[in-house]
């Protein structure tokens, strides 16, 4: 008898399989076709490690997302005697606390995976974290159990996002980088788009407890990809000392890709805590409000690899300058809208931006990143665009008070003027690689 060994969750161990055997087929000259499949996806950038990676975020953003439905009927659901607020403030803390956190902490697991040389371990580290907390709400008994979750859950995330970020960087080839980020961002938009879909199902029909399970189930095969399919690192020989900065690793480069990737999710996020008054302008209901979010992450779901891949080819920086010279007036655009498609028409072309920036951006991160310094460097971009989740909204809440249009208009100029950070420090990394 054979000796028994773990598998993976049936779906994932059959997709695992196949993966498999069409890289063992690549050697096999009666197996052409699998071969040639095999050969498109590497040069396209789809590699083993690439589609582990892919699944992992998935699998965490859809766990993460089911959360957006159900947290603010949990909220109503348990009480909160230690904290007196109106219960849409107490779910706004609990997005901000996440997100804040997470932010906060990245640049130190960043640091960290630096340091072991480990970044596969804190990748599982990190979701492990992530599916304990989720599973702990299942047991929240008051508001502030869940306040600590989210705490918990910050943390989960804060190191699985620059270790994975990490891997892509040392594991991706400069031609295709940019395909290969295409991939590892959409598959995160297909999880947040799938997320909340699935969420309010489950309440619907199993309660909020089935509900927890089934998330943290999802992240659980985001744990199964990552340990199948990603190589270990070879432990470094040479001992480092644990550096939170080092000279000469946050260049204005970096810096201008992070605030770039800041500017970016502020800009898409900043409507949420503005949905009555933008459901006022366009004599909408919640319904037109929701379509709004549907047509950002379609246009998004559909350009982000084929953009990601055309930087391979034409370059970087002129497709991250121009998905911010587009967001820019399809933000301000956003306080003329006075009906339901038009918002949708102004989202979409967020979309498109956005698109055009996240991909290419992370793909110029991954190709200044150096050697050693890869989850410090990357963790730099991983924050900007945390924060700008978190920022957006508070941001456009506190502005609103003074003028309906000034939210969206500081953000338009602020998007202007990243694309002149981004022309002016950051290089084009694909021509000057085709140059040497």
């Amino acid at each position: 008898m054979r000796p028994l060994r773990p598998v993976a969750p049936l779906p994932l161990a059959f997709a695992l399989t196949r993966l498999r055997k069409l890289d063992e087929s690549s050697s096999n000259p009666g197996a052409r076709s699998p071969a040639i499949a095999l050969n498109f996806l590497k040069d396209i950038g789809g590699n083993r490690l690439v589609w582990a990676l892919s699944l992992a975020r998935m699998g965490d953003a859809v766990g993460n997302s089911v959360l957006f439905v159900v947290l603010p009927l949990y909220v109503s659901a348990l009480p909160h005697p230690l904290v007196s607020a109106h219960e849409p403030l107490l779910v706004a803390v609990l997005i901000a606390v996440f997100g804040f956190l997470s932010a906060i902490m990245q640049p130190v697991t960043g640091a960290l995976s630096d340091w072991t040389h480990r970044p596969k371990l804190l990748i599982q580290i990190g979701l492990g974290i992530m599916i304990a907390a989720t599973v702990g709400f299942i047991w929240a008994g008051q508001y502030v159990d869940l306040l600590w979750l989210r705490v918990v859950q910050g943390i989960g995330l804060a190191f699985t996002v620059p270790a994975s970020l990490a891997l892509m960087a040392i594991g991706t080839r400069h031609g295709t980088r940019g395909g290969s980020m295409g991939i590892f961002t959409t598959m995160r938009i297909v999880g947040f788009s799938m997320g909340p879909l699935l969420g309010g199902f489950l309440l619907v029909h199993f309660g909020f407890s089935a509900t927890f399970g089934v998330a943290a189930g999802l992240v659980a095969l985001g744990i199964a990809a990552v340990g199948v399919w990603v190589p270990e690192q070879s432990p470094s020989s040479e001992r480092r000392k644990f550096r939170l900065v080092e000279p000469g690793l946050f260049t204005p480069g970096i810096l201008a890709i992070a605030t770039a990737a800041l500017v970016m999710a502020a800009a898409f996020s900043e409507i949420v805590p503005l949905e009555k008054q933008i459901n006022a302008h366009t004599g909408e209901t919640a319904v037109g409000f929701g379509l709004s979010f549907t047509a950002l992450m379609l246009s998004r779901l559909l350009l982000q690899f084929p953009l990601g891949r055309l930087s391979d080819h034409i370059g970087r920086k002129p497709l991250v300058i121009g998905g911010l010279l587009i967001l820019a007036p399809a933000t301000a655009l956003l306080a003329t809208a006075h009906s339901t498609w038009a918002l949708a028409g102004w989202r979409v072309m967020q979309g498109v931006a956005a698109a055009a920036i996240a991909a290419p951006a992370f793909a110029i991160a991954g190709d200044l990143a150096k050697g050693g310094g890869e989850g410090r460097q990357m963790s730099a971009t991983t924050m900007g665009f945390t924060m700008g989740l978190a920022l957006g909204p508070l941001l456009a809440g506190w502005l609103v008070s003074y003028s309906f249009e000034l939210p969206f208009i500081i953000t338009a100029v602020l998007c202007i003027a990243s694309a002149a950070a981004i022309f002016r420090f950051v290089p084009e990394t694909v021509q000057r690689a085709g140059r040497r």
